[in-house]
């Protein structure tokens, strides 16, 4: 749903601007430095990208999720670091809080939030707790007088090593299996026991690092649990059935500037007397590119909407997260063939989105979980008789 439309297109001139001005002219820097600039990241807490999930009642943009996912695909037609330092705030980092957070949390983390003075991260997978997220081993221990002591290990996590906040999920009912008996709790860096690992080495998504996350003996009240004690994973559910229709929009606009990135190079590059674009071969991969790229941004609207709508959409975002991300993965692969050599080596760029858009397929919920998913909730439909 689009409240305004004249509104949300002035949103969305400004994205381009900051995407063409700003974030694309230092993308070879944040992978050298391997972080995004303080300046840069004053320059979107400036033009309030922090806040776009977050609702206008604790100092956010509120936007709705057809919104939400159209300003995504703007976003990230540059590096993917400079989405996922905003998207913590606008998805996962934030969104339990939104969803299920007491009005207490609410006000006490939302507003900063929004503004990009604190980063959230969330805190679920652990060693034996990947695609099958409800085999934690993170334990809540209660105390006396409304306190828990949780000890367990995080790994994987996103923006870990320089996040604030995090939403972390242990199982407090010692007893309870499976997606029974999780809790969520809201804690703050620099809690006693709270412990952070240094940046983990990986494949690439320089700019956006991963970490560990130690709970030694950490101790929080009771009043920092997000949502109801023991309902945890019905809160992450909550996030993620969100966030997938946003890590769908993610993964269209890598492929949508990759796109146009080949459009180009088949236009200067000649090969035999000829532009490589009038090649037949070269001309049916930009097509397929384009037809699969437009197909998952037509899903992926029509979802939001039906969201904003109030249907049901668990299998609809399991589409998105499929599609999208396996979709990203085809259009990466088949431009770097485009380009060749030079898509090979580190001059244009193309290697580091191919190496980027890989983790897609992994995270909130590998490509395997969301057939799953999908079969699942196809087999429990009733069938229609013609």
């Amino acid at each position: 749903m689009i409240r305004n439309a004249i509104q949300f297109e002035c949103l969305l001139a400004d994205i381009r601007d900051f995407v063409r001005t700003v974030a694309i002219p230092n993308e070879e820097r944040v992978e050298r430095e391997d972080r995004i600039p303080e300046e840069i990241v004053n320059e979107m807490r400036r033009r309030g990208y922090f806040g776009w999930s977050i609702p206008e009642a604790y100092g956010g943009a509120g936007l709705t999720t057809e919104e939400l996912a159209l300003a995504n695909i703007e976003l990230s037609q540059c590096s993917v670091a400079y989405r996922a330092r905003v998207g913590m705030n606008t998805g996962v980092g934030a969104e339990a809080l939104v969803q299920d957070g007491s009005e207490e949390l609410k006000q006490k983390y939302l507003p900063r939030m929004a503004a990009g003075e604190l980063t959230g991260a969330l805190a679920l997978t652990e060693v034996e707790a990947g695609s099958e997220a409800t085999a934690l081993k993170s334990s809540g221990a209660e105390l006396p007088d409304g306190y828990f002591r949780l000890n367990g290990h995080k790994r994987y996590i996103t923006l870990a090593p320089i996040a604030d906040v995090f939403t972390v999920f242990v199982r407090t009912e010692p007893d309870s299996k499976k997606s029974n008996g999780i809790t969520a709790f809201q804690i703050e860096r620099g809690t006693k026991g709270l412990g952070i690992s240094e940046p983990t080495p990986k494949m690439g998504q320089d700019g956006a690092p991963i970490g560990e996350v130690f709970l030694d003996d950490c101790i929080v009240h009771e009043r920092a649990i997000v949502g109801a004690r023991g309902q945890g994973f019905r809160t992450m559910l909550k996030a993620l059935n969100k966030q997938r229709i946003n890590l769908a929009a993610l993964s269209t606009g890598p492929a949508i500037r990759l796109l146009n990135e080949a459009v180009a190079y088949a236009k200067e590059r000649r090969q035999f007397g000829s532009a490589i674009g009038e090649f037949q071969l070269v001309q049916a991969m930009l097509a397929d590119c384009k037809v699969e790229v437009e197909a998952a941004r037509a899903l992926i609207t029509e979802t939001a909407r039906k969201r904003d709508r109030g249907e049901d959409v668990t299998m609809d975002v399991s589409l998105c997260k499929y599609f999208a991300t396996e979709m990203c993965g085809r259009v990466a692969d088949r431009v770097v063939q485009i380009f060749g050599g030079q898509g090979y080596v580190k001059q244009r760029g193309i290697e580091r989105f191919y190496r980027d858009v890989r983790a897609f397929r992994i995270y909130e919920g590998t490509s395997q979980i969301h057939q799953l998913n999908i079969a699942r909730l196809l087999l429990r439909e009733p069938q229609e008789v013609s």
